[in-house]
């Protein structure tokens, strides 16, 4: 079974940019589809981006896209998600999921597997 940490949030001014890193233990993540979700409290966890375990598909939430990139490192077992021109309402805590299917999955309840989550402030 798969382990999930993230880390790599902070404080950051508007129009910033933070480099989140995911890294997988217990299993080999190329075993694995990847996501990114948000949340803040009050509200849903929110999909931000998601990569496949084959061929390195991707997808994006509107609200991200051009923005984030999702991204893989299979021999380092580790997913990252690089934030620019980061906005007040990027503010949430991060999490990493991962699952077994394939293609891209951007819905929460499709992840089994969950890291703690790292907290990204976007404030002036």
């Amino acid at each position: 079974q798969v382990q999930l940490v993230e880390s790599g949030g902070g404080l950051v001014q508007p129009g910033g940019s933070l480099n989140l890193s995911c890294v997988a233990s217990g299993a080999n993540l190329d075993d694995y589809g990847l996501g990114w979700f948000r949340q803040v409290p009050g509200k849903e966890r929110e999909f931000v981006a998601a990569i496949a375990r084959e061929r390195g598909h991707t997808f994006y939430a509107d609200s991200v896209k051009g923005r984030f990139t999702i991204s893989r490192d299979n021999a380092k077992n580790t997913c990252y998600l690089q934030m620019h021109s980061l906005k007040f309402e990027d503010t949430a805590v991060y999490y990493c999921g991962a699952h077994t299917g394939w293609g891209v999955m951007a819905q929460g309840p499709w992840y089994p597997y969950w890291g703690q989550g790292t907290q990204v402030t976007v404030a002036s």
